[in-house]
């Protein structure tokens, strides 16, 4: 009968009442009623001794039943997407764990789940957490993402049995020095934030694997990080680091490097120190020379050194047994053939390709956005040195593509800049304007009907000549590369009014 049953599924069935006798299934172990429609759950559920499992999730519940903590075999509770606001008294006294709520974390409801191991609040609009978060003595994994948070408790340092921590995509914009309690801590994500600098006390995390601390605002690492001598994994991608600390070269165990898409001018020669190291990235930096120290990383199997401004490679990278190297978004293939070259200013012999030196090159538009979001530069190619520019413009290999109209006079080209096509919504805001002011000189012209005409007919109240120019050239709103000759209206545009005319982004072709 169903009362033996181990396990009841009733997910996606319009169910909107789960009966009194649920009491019957006495030796049910799993219960998944959600995405239903019910509204209340039975007190007799209590009757349901071995319940290890239920899912509630996606039904507008608003509450648990008082008698819900009788279920002493309970371990893990789904309750995502609904409505509840508190949790029983003493539920957490048997409860494991507590997936996805989206619910109103009160201090009380939080201090009840000392015996709980997960905690998963992701994706939901959490701005703060109570400070009893730290009674949560036995949580071992708690999963924040997603949410609006700004800052983490100090209580949280308590949570000495904490192994994975997941704050990303918040706003973020510091990490408590109580952090460094969390010793058994393993994983420590923290993408997506506004964080200028990490707690000193990250040294002391013995047990930290893996840390992500991409897509925030960096603009160092402590020392301590050296510390961490289990990381295997350190994503710093989308930062503003400038260097990175000698103390990098004590992490034995890192496998997997990525720093892409920061201000890195040089890197330390302790890198070479990193002996476990598999997967290097440092893709769209400023470096211009990498340390033969390098080589000293064995396992070295991927090496991403492209969007640099590196004029050639040590040597001692021959030692490697790389599968890929990149110096280039455009590389058809992941190895390339070298040759030897000696460097000027050293003598030392050096690696150099048809790759090298490396041009600099636009970072993605995307990945520009990103960085605006997050407080970096709008471009990673914004500052370049002059004696860089000299030298690739005595470049003999460069590859030259003719730009349209270029062959022409030399009197016809410099003359336009091409300026960014304005956002859907600034043409709508143009274009409102336009009509507006369209409308004020028919009004004009109705009062001043019995003046003589001007313009074929056209008279108006506002005396800003300038209004009644129409511009000389047309728009252009295709993305390909645009001639830099200067192109005429066919046809007069309809009058603008000033600022339509003369927007701050300035999407028009204007004499340069």
């Amino acid at each position: 009968s169903w009362g033996n049953s181990g396990k009841l599924g009733l997910s996606d069935n319009e169910i909107q009442r789960l009966p009194p006798e649920i009491a019957n299934f006495m030796q049910l172990v799993e219960l998944d009623v959600s995405r239903n429609d019910i509204m209340e759950i039975p007190d007799t559920i209590s009757y349901c001794k071995a319940l290890q499992v239920a899912d509630f999730s996606g039904n507008p519940l608003q509450r648990l039943p008082e008698s819900f903590p009788e279920l002493r075999n309970l371990t893990c509770l789904s309750i995502n997407d609904i409505s509840l606001q508190a949790l029983p008294e003493n539920i957490g006294n048997t409860l494991i764990g507590l997936m996805s709520c989206l619910f109103f974390v009160t201090d009380r409801s939080l201090s009840k789940l000392q015996k709980l191991e997960e905690l998963d609040l992701g994706n939901n609009e959490l701005y703060n957490l109570p400070e009893t978060i730290g009674h949560l003595v036995s949580l071992k994994d708690l999963w924040l993402d997603g949410n609006q948070l700004a800052d983490i408790p100090a209580d949280v340092g308590s949570m000495k049995s904490l192994v994975c921590l997941d704050v990303s995509e918040n706003k973020l914009e510091y990490l408590p020095e109580e952090l460094g309690g969390l010793l058994q801590l393993s994983d420590l994500l923290v993408s997506q934030n506004n964080i200028e600098a990490l707690p000193e006390s990250i040294g002391k995390l013995g047990r930290l694997s893996i840390l992500k601390v991409d897509q925030n605002r960096l603009m160092h690492l402590p020392e301590g990080i050296g510390n961490c001598e289990s990381l295997t994994e350190l994503v710093l991608t989308e930062n503003q680091l400038q260097s990175l600390p000698r103390s990098i070269g004590k992490l034995k165990k890192l496998s997997n490097f990525n720093c892409d898409r920061n201000q890195l001018t040089s890197l330390p020669k302790e890198i070479g120190g990193c002996s476990s190291l598999n997967v290097f990235c440092v893709r769209e930096n400023r470096l211009t020379r990498i340390p033969s120290e390098i080589s000293q990383a064995t396992e070295l199997h991927v090496f991403d050194v492209s969007g640099n401004r590196l004029a050639h490679l040590p040597l001692s990278l021959t030692s490697l047994k790389l599968k890929a190297l990149w110096l280039s978004e455009n590389q058809s293939q992941p190895l390339l053939t070298f040759q030897t070259d000696q460097d000027p200013n050293t003598g030392e012999k050096v690696l150099t390709c048809v790759l090298l030196p490396q041009q600099p090159c636009e970072p993605d538009p995307k990945v520009a956005d990103n960085l605006a979001r997050f407080g970096g530069l709008t471009s990673l190619n914004d500052v370049v040195e002059e004696e860089w520019d000299e030298h690739t413009a005595k470049r003999t290999s460069a590859i030259h593509f003719l730009e349209d109209g270029e062959d022409d006079d030399e009197e016809d080209q410099g003359t336009l800049q091409r300026r960014a096509t304005p956002h859907p919504g600034e043409l709508k805001t143009m274009k409102k304007a336009a009509e507006n002011l369209r409308n004020d000189m028919n009004a004009a012209k109705a009062l001043d009907s019995n003046k003589n005409e001007v313009n074929n007919g056209v008279t108006t109240s506002v005396s800003d000549p300038y209004l009644f120019q129409p511009p000389k050239y047309f728009y252009l709103s295709f993305s390909v590369a645009s001639s830099s000759r200067t192109i005429p209206n066919p046809s007069p545009a309809p009058h603008h009014p000033r600022q339509a005319l003369r927007p701050t982004f300035d999407p028009w072709l204007t004499p340069g």
